[in-house]
């Protein structure tokens, strides 16, 4: 059984082994284009599935990488938006509070959340809001880069309620 679960993988292009033996890939398409702006692009995940609803039982993984779409603003044929999916300009807030529970939902107690974040569109400190659990830790990548690394662990005892 994996360990880690990639919950919504795109084209895994921050994997340095884009075929972990120990991780299962999920995204909710499969594609393979020439993107708008002339680069090949495949999302070819293990398992399609929503980041909302996930079809794993609770207490699986003991790691899981949670790097939603970012963007609520991306032209419908844009390299953006098949590259890293969009989010709704209405419902994104509920979508990514969704995505938080269900991450901590299929991590064992313990386990780390890797939340990957860009705030072209959203800052991280509303992201943050949206999750059951407070981050321990996070980092932007790059001097000029609005991306954002932050690192959760599910608490031993996790209300379900939220």
């Amino acid at each position: 059984m994996a360990k880690i679960l990639d919950a919504c993988c795109g084209g895994r292009m921050f994997w340095f082994d884009k075929a972990h033996p120990d991780a299962v890939y999920m995204d909710n398409r499969r594609l393979d284009t020439i993107t708008s702006n002339g680069q090949h692009f495949v999302v070819s995940p293990d398992i399609l599935g929503d980041f909302r609803d996930m079809p794993f039982e609770d207490n699986t993984f003991s790691l899981v990488v949670f790097d939603p779409p970012h963007l609520k603003y991306a032209g419908k044929t844009s390299w953006l938006r098949e590259k890293y999916g969009c989010l709704d300009k209405e419902t994104w807030r509920e979508d990514l509070s969704k995505g938080f529970r269900e991450c901590f939902k299929v991590l064992k107690p313990d386990g780390v959340l890797i939340f990957k974040w860009n705030e072209k569109d959203i800052k991280t400190s509303e992201i943050i809001k949206l999750s059951p659990v407070p981050p321990l830790f996070g980092h932007p990548s790059g001097k000029a880069s609005r991306t954002q690394w932050l690192v959760f662990m599910k608490p031993e005892r996790m209300r379900t309620d939220v």
